[in-house]
């Protein structure tokens, strides 16, 4: 992992629905704040687990202070529409002339990809937002983002937003969007996977569509919950070994669990072998043997980052 990686001002999370990508993202926001960031976790209408995991009080629509240096949001669309329009009217008055009646909401809504762009350009307003002493309010912007499909679908707005749309207001901020996420010093993509065979395949996939596609910076690749190997590297002498004890009927349950762990290790070892391939940074995360994932398991994932992030 880069040692600038938390240097950026706004990294996306993305990957494969169920590979742990709120579980990084809590963990980056603890590891930046533990170096003295102000950081901001932005979720995208999940299902809302970074309270759970960090043990604090439930995230809404509104910003949150959860912990010291660590702030979090879970964007709700039209709330963000609101919101969105009052950062960049910067008038009650004329947002409620131009955004806050029914016509407008209506037509709003209906515009493709609209509700993602107002959660995205909320999430970026908030890496350029400033506070009252000039000063950037957040450090570092951490995008929880959607499940692969939906979260490409998210980052390819400003794209079409820039493409499509007249100049004016909507298409400057597109623009303003695209320009940083496009900047690998203050924006990057952070892929996390499973060393899976579905994961990996999906993760190649949306590396292509990330780098070719949309022209971002790939920052990390995170392979998450990786298995601590117990068999031998000589995979065929494991199960060769597990054949011998099947044999014996006291040892059969035993024999079963060993050759499903030295199969399912076998499937972990190609798979990263796959990864590797991808380029830029990667980082291995251990498989935590825990029922729930709470504050402590979070530390422990923060500190193996932190192990490779100067």
């Amino acid at each position: 992992m880069p040692s600038e990686l938390l240097d950026r001002r706004f990294l996306a999370v993305l990957g494969k629905g169920g590979v742990g990508k709120t579980t990084v993202a809590a963990a980056l926001g603890l590891l930046a704040a533990s170096r003295g960031k102000r950081v901001l976790v932005a979720m995208t209408q999940s299902r809302e687990r970074l309270s759970a995991m960090l043990e604090t009080e439930l995230v809404g629509s509104q910003v949150l202070n959860l912990l010291p240096g660590l702030d979090a949001v879970n964007m709700d669309p039209e709330a963000c529409i609101e919101e969105y329009g009052m950062m960049v009217l910067r008038s009650r008055t004329l947002y409620r002339a131009v955004v806050d009646n029914r016509m407008v909401k209506g037509f709003l809504r209906a515009i493709p990809g609209m509700d993602a762009w107002s959660m995205l350009g909320k999430a970026l307003f908030h890496a350029h937002e400033k506070g009252e002493d000039g000063r950037p309010r957040y450090d570092l912007v951490i995008l929880d983002a959607p499940a692969t499909g939906h979260g490409l679908q998210m980052l390819r707005v400003p794209k079409v937003i820039t493409e499509v749309a007249p100049l004016g207001l909507l298409r400057g901020e597109a623009e303003k969007g695209l320009a940083l996420l496009r900047d690998p010093a203050q924006a990057g993509m952070v892929v996390v996977t499973l060393a899976e065979e579905m994961p990996t395949s999906e993760t190649e996939e949306l590396h292509r569509a990330l780098t070719q596609e949309l022209k971002l910076p790939v920052a990390q690749l995170v392979i998450n919950q990786v298995l601590a190997p117990v068999f031998s590297a000589r995979m065929e002498l494991s199960l060769a070994a597990a054949e011998v004890l099947a044999r014996a009927p006291a040892f059969g349950p035993i024999a079963a669990t060993g050759r499903s762990r030295a199969r399912r290790e076998e499937l972990q070892r190609r798979m990263i072998e796959r990864l590797a391939k991808l380029p830029g940074d990667k980082c291995i995360l251990p498989a935590l043997a825990v029922e729930r994932m709470g504050r402590p398991e979070v530390e422990t994932l923060a500190r193996g980052l932190g192990s490779v992030v100067r």
